[in-house]
């Protein structure tokens, strides 16, 4: 499924170019796109039962986003 996140990565940095868009909503473009990247940073999760690892990504916690999955 495609999501928000998918259409600013592949169209955003062209659309913020070419439109004079005000600061709060450029933020919150940029805020969309780095959301559960490792732009952001984030954390290695490590089951204490098995040792499987996984790498969780930080969220934006942008108002305007709320990713429903993972």
């Amino acid at each position: 499924m495609i999501e928000v996140q998918d259409i600013f990565k592949q169209h955003g940095e062209n659309y913020m170019r070419t439109h004079k868009l005000p600061p709060h909503i450029l933020k919150t473009i940029i805020n969309i796109e780095d959301c559960r990247t490792a732009a952001l940073g984030g954390h290695v999760d490590e089951c204490e039962d098995c040792g499987e690892s996984r790498i969780s990504y930080n969220s934006c916690r942008n108002r305007h986003w709320l990713k429903k999955d993972g």
